[in-house]
């Protein structure tokens, strides 16, 4: 009886915005690929299918139990980053693949999940304090983040490394931090800037030195911009229509089929279709601070808080990179950009979401 109580209470809207926008993903991928006789297309609807079976007992478990296994969760996560680091497979100067034979994976991908349920777990556990989290209760959180941050940065993957900061604050700032504190870490931030300069890798600084003017190598670093520009520019306010991207087809705009996936989008419906897409990730941004909200305890706000911010930053910065308004750091957009370890991480994170709604209505 309870378990038909609980597939009662599955959030089908949820469901439906989530496969809407991976469908929309797979149609674009094909559309940007088509004329390369690729099948990355072929094998992102295999990863979908994929994700969807794994959905099922990330969403039946109670989510409690992955509270319980919380760090042992962040710490396979932490030794698969390592023998990432160690043994794993090098593409486009990161070392971030580890090949299981059939098919290769990222662990930076799922280490984000483990995170927030890990970062959840804890802050979960902590009495809220009246003024907020003070130096002394920020120890723990700034450990859960460190580790992975740095393995991740070490790769080099800033893009990567940059949604886990995102993330500890978005968490952060909804339990509350003391004003003090806050004004501490900000203005620390700000001065460690110069010396985070000086471990950049040459080709980070150049992308972020062209994200202020593409147009000072508008065929090197400024080039992926400048042809995305071009790309979303082109599309008008109907587009092109369904495979007629000139800048994917004819190979112009790089990554079309990964990180620069919503440019291609935007050429072939235009205005509308990219407004529609935004439209959706704001819907399911706002489902899932619903649901967070109605979560029947504290780790389940938390968690749901977690995975919403998780894909909110994604949307956001990637859209921001397309269109010029954030520097090119290599995020990929949620459930659209080709990717089976990325898919099937977002996946995983609309089970949680999934999990927690479902729940909140058995006590």
């Amino acid at each position: 009886m309870i378990e038909r109580q609980r597939i009662n209470h599955i959030d089908w809207f949820l469901l439906t915005i989530t496969l809407t926008l991976a469908a929309v993903g797979i149609a674009t991928i094909y559309s940007a690929t088509y004329s390369q006789d690729s099948a990355v297309w072929q094998r992102q609807i295999f990863w979908l299918l994929l994700g969807s079976l794994v959905m099922v007992p990330a969403v039946m478990v109670d989510y409690s139990v992955f509270g319980k296994f919380a760090y042992i969760l962040l710490g396979a996560s932490v030794a698969t980053l390592v023998i990432a680091l160690i043994f794993g497979r090098k593409v486009s100067g990161a070392q971030r693949w580890l090949s299981l034979g059939f098919v290769s994976i990222q662990p930076s991908e799922f280490a984000k999940i483990a995170f927030t349920i890990a970062l959840s777990k804890y802050l979960s556990e902590k009495e809220p304090l009246p003024d907020g989290l003070g130096f002394r209760e920020l120890i723990i959180p700034a450990a859960i983040f460190a580790v992975p941050f740095l393995l991740i940065a070490k790769q080099p993957d800033l893009g990567t490394a940059l949604i886990f900061l995102f993330v500890l604050s978005s968490m952060l700032l909804i339990v509350k931090i003391r004003t003090r504190t806050l004004v501490t870490l900000v203005a620390a931030a700000g001065a460690a800037v110069p010396f985070a300069w000086r471990f950049l890798k040459d080709y980070q600084k150049a992308r972020l030195l062209s994200f202020t003017d593409p147009a000072m190598d508008p065929l090197g670093t400024g080039y992926h911009l400048v042809q995305s520009k071009i790309a979303i520019g082109s599309g008008g306010f109907f587009g092109k229509g369904f495979t007629e991207s000139t800048q994917g087809n004819l190979m112009f705009l790089p990554a079309h089929h990964t990180d620069f996936i919503f440019p291609i989008l935007a050429e072939e419906w235009g205005f509308v279709g990219s407004i529609a897409v935004t439209a959706l990730f704001g819907l399911l941004v706002v489902r899932g601070i619903n649901i967070a909200g109605g979560a029947k305890d504290r780790f389940g706000f938390l968690l749901a808080f977690g995975i919403t911010s998780l894909v909110f930053w994604h949307a956001v910065i990637n859209m921001g990179m397309v269109i010029g308004l954030l520097p090119v750091v290599g995020v990929p957009m949620p459930f659209m950009s080709y990717g089976g370890s990325f898919l099937l991480t977002m996946l995983l994170g609309i089970a949680l979401l999934l999990n927690v709604r479902m729940r909140s209505y058995i006590f």
